[in-house]
């Protein structure tokens, strides 16, 4: 690597080099001339009108107001300066930068490894377990408002989510389902729709239910009709594949597919008793599935049952959920946060008032309120804009990223009635929530009960989140300062052009007096160097 560094610091000094001399063998092939140049410079300055100086500074305030335009528009889609980047990116190498490819930089500490390890991880997509029905609720959306609430990057990784949850190697054996394993490829709803209905024509299909409850379905009652029947064709394949599971890897397979689609069913049913109002039937049928299947976690039924019985107010249940699922070895959620801090801020919060605690201090149970929003706050900062209503809502996506705009739609969208049933607690939330940020000043860095805050979440959430919805930012970016740069060249230029056209002859003058302050030193300095050099050096050289 020091050879390699050596060799190109060497062949920068030789072109430099050689560069100069050609500089030198060029101008010393004449006599120097320095006096009359600087007066051709001089009389040429001279004879320039103002019209050339409005359309110098009007030419170039038109030039960096498109430059600053595209760096805004840059900035604002992808967080960073387009100047910047190329600058980081191409000119620092060119430059001598550091090689990013060299061992010393890939030789990192275990701790700096562990953390990268976890930021990858909390960057990771999951899918949102409170997911509305596409054809009863987002459909719907879509038809009064005419825009989409979902992106193409948060339906495409749907579509991965059902080929590996409802397909498996074995499918081609049943017609129904290989026609099903083709639908769930399909981009197109409409032929997904129709593979649906071509499979029902074979046989009951349970997928095929899945599918038109979630899509075609225009109501939850529909939906709930429809689950009901992959309900009975579902148990009866479950059933069957469960008695031959161990006669090989294929039965295995199909097994497990099997045991997704049946959970996938019975927890979709549970929400449509959550949404026609069934509540306490859907937290039995939550309380049900989560007895009969405890390993499958990635569907994470207990952020359903939690937000169910909030509704129902069930305060010492949900503490017994979070007893359980609230655990330092178990990866932490908007949902079991937050839900942990109003638990916490529903015991203190109707009788709280700033002006009290600032003269007598906070009590034992407010400080533990207060501490229970700083580690949400700190998990998720996007959260307490939507809860305070600081921010406008929108339908939540199919997917969330932790600790993300996205999660904290996701939540704020289920949950902000339930903090404002609890008296005083959003007032609580109004008046702590902002102090988290004095723990955390370099929440990037460093964090305070969490692993540092991870930078990706912008760029994700810009893909899972729809076009017209502003994206939450954490922590709030400064305006690059080749933003601040062209704006002030802009509005400086746009200045002159105005003064030059108001008053030609004046700015003229004035034009003509900065020209020759700014080229004083370098005319004294080329007097003195035209005195100590003779008239002809390369003459000179070649006489001798």
């Amino acid at each position: 690597v020091l050879k390699a560094r050596a060799v190109r610091s060497w062949t920068y000094l030789w072109s430099v080099w050689l560069f100069v001399m050609l500089v030198l063998v060029c101008a010393l092939r004449v006599p120097f001339r320095i006096s009359d140049s600087v007066s051709a410079v001089s009389m040429f300055l001279n004879t320039l009108t103002p019209k050339f100086y409005v359309a110098l500074t009007g030419t170039s305030s038109l030039i960096s107001g498109l430059i600053l335009i595209f760096e805004w528009w840059y900035f604002r889609k992808y967080g960073t300066s387009f100047i910047e980047q190329v600058s980081v990116s191409h000119l620092r190498p060119l430059l001598g930068g550091v090689d990013n490819s060299s061992p010393t930089n890939s030789n990192t500490s275990n701790g700096d490894a562990d953390s990268s390890r976890q930021s990858v991880s909390e960057c990771k997509v999951w899918r949102n377990p409170l997911n509305l029905f596409r054809g009863a609720e987002y459909n719907r959306y879509t038809w009064v408002t005419g825009r989409e609430p979902l992106t193409y990057y948060d339906m495409n990784l749907s579509a991965q989510d059902h080929q590996t949850f409802f397909t498996c190697d074995s499918d081609h054996l049943r017609p129904a389902d290989a026609i099903m394993q083709k639908a769930w490829r399909e981009r197109n709803p409409q032929a997904r729709i129709s593979a649906a209905h071509e499979a029902l024509d074979l046989e009951d299909c349970a997928t095929a239910y899945i599918l038109l409850a979630e899509e075609e379905a225009t109501t939850i009652v529909e939906a709930e009709k429809l689950f009901k029947q992959a309900l009975k064709a579902g148990e009866s394949c479950y059933r069957r594949s469960q008695q031959v599971q161990h006669h090989g890897a294929q039965h295995e397979a199909q097994h497990r597919r099997d045991t997704n689609v049946l959970v996938y069913i019975k927890r979709r049913l549970a929400m449509c008793s959550r949404k026609l109002g069934r509540t306490r039937e859907a937290v039995k049928m939550m309380r049900d599935l989560m007895k009969e299947f405890p390993l499958l976690s990635m569907f994470n039924i207990h952020e359903n049952l939690l937000e169910s019985l909030l509704e129902l107010q069930a305060y010492a249940d949900v503490q017994a959920v979070l007893a359980k699922y609230d655990d330092i070895s178990l990866p932490k959620s908007a949902t079991i946060c937050y839900t942990a801090a109003l638990l916490k801020a529903r015991a203190v919060s109707d009788k709280f008032s700033p002006e009290a605690a600032s003269r007598r201090g906070l009590s034992p149970a407010e400080m533990n309120a207060v501490e229970a929003i700083h580690r949400a706050v700190e998990f998720n900062p996007h959260v307490p804009k939507y809860l305070l209503e600081m921010k406008s809502l929108i339908l939540p996506p199919e997917h969330i990223l932790k600790r993300g705009d996205s999660e904290a739609i996701a939540y704020a969208f289920f949950h902000l009635q339930h903090w404002k049933r609890v008296e005083g607690a959003l007032n609580l939330l109004h008046c702590t929530w902002e102090g988290t940020f004095r723990m955390i000043p370099y929440p990037l860095e460093k964090g305070h009960l969490f692993y540092p805050y991870p930078i990706c979440t912008e760029t994700a959430d810009r893909e899972l989140l729809p076009v017209f919805h502003e994206v939450s930012v954490y922590p709030k970016k400064e305006l690059p300062f080749f933003i601040l740069f062209t704006a002030g060249l802009c509005s400086f230029t746009a200045m002159l052009a105005l003064l030059t056209h108001q008053f030609p002859e004046l700015m003229g003058v004035f034009a003509k007096a900065f020209l020759s302050t700014l080229f004083a030193p370098l005319n004294f300095i080329m007097e003195k160097v035209e005195n100590i050099l003779p008239s002809s050096l390369w003459h000179q050289l070649t006489r001798i």
